[in-house]
């Protein structure tokens, strides 16, 4: 085999020992991360259907995240405050059986005893996001100036993407469940109070209307990682076999040039 076919040969042996180690890498990093995805999904099963648990203090809500503290159930006993609510476009929801078609969740501040306010997902509402007229009509019903008990799951709030929307603070229109925006934006801290870091989409009570409709979280999580693992594996393979039918080629092609 002459030097050129040779150097050529180590060449291309290097690219394809260091595509066959990516795509192995790529193929084992898939597993360890479907281990960890199993993790999860055994966390967020036992802490949706455990009972729920009494709304941690807020002295204690600094330490709380979403690693460890989200879709956890709780329940306390608040007031709806007469404050802006505002709402949340969505297209469906993911984390909601019931919840398959446009509208809008209905956010608002409820307040604790003691005077701190929780940003509460008070639940869907069929409408649009060009028609606030159901909404505000359905949390204006909510507001009694009277203590209710409310149960539901913490969550944290999200930020916009590249991609989502502008908020529209003037028709207390969001398309994120950013509420530290519509904190910011509604005024919700006014007068120095103390606003939770987190959220709580309502379970329950249900409104006499059903509107806004609360209801239980069931979270779904996609789990194909085994078969990203066999694709990045396959690739490792199909390289190999490439290199190895290049490589036979090369060595024909070298030896009917010396038999010339």
């Amino acid at each position: 085999m002459s030097s050129a076919l040779r150097k050529s040969g180590i060449g291309f042996g290097i690219f394809t020992l260091v595509m066959v180690a990516l795509f192995v890498g790529l193929g084992v990093w898939q597993l360890e991360r479907r281990k960890e995805k199993h993790a999860l999904i055994a966390a967020l099963t036992e802490r949706l259907a455990a009972e729920p648990a009494p709304l941690p203090p807020p002295s204690q809500w600094a330490a709380l995240t979403a690693a460890s503290d989200e879709f956890r159930r709780v329940t306390f006993t608040a007031t709806y405050p007469r404050l802006p609510d505002a709402m949340v476009y969505t297209a469906g929801s993911a984390v909601r059986e019931d919840v398959s078609g446009p509208g809008t969740w209905a956010f608002l501040p409820a307040q604790l005893p003691a005077g701190e306010l929780v940003a509460i997902n008070a639940g869907f509402v069929e409408n649009t996001m060009q028609d606030r007229g159901v909404e505000d009509r359905a949390v204006a019903r909510l507001v009694t100036d009277q203590p209710v008990t409310l149960t539901g799951y913490l969550r944290f709030p999200e930020s916009a993407g590249w991609l989502t929307p502008a908020e529209n603070p003037a028709r207390r229109l969001w398309f994120a469940r950013d509420t530290n925006a519509m904190t910011r934006a509604l005024g919700w801290d006014k007068d120095g109070k103390t606003v939770a870091p987190f959220y709580v989409d309502l379970e329950s009570p249900m409104p006499p209307s059903g509107v806004p409709k609360p209801g239980p979280l069931q979270v779904h999580l996609r789990d194909d990682h085994v078969q990203y693992a066999i694709t990045w594996f396959s690739l490792a393979v199909a390289v190999v076999i490439a290199f190895a039918v290049w490589l036979r080629g090369r060595q024909r092609a070298g030896r009917m040039i010396s038999d010339s």
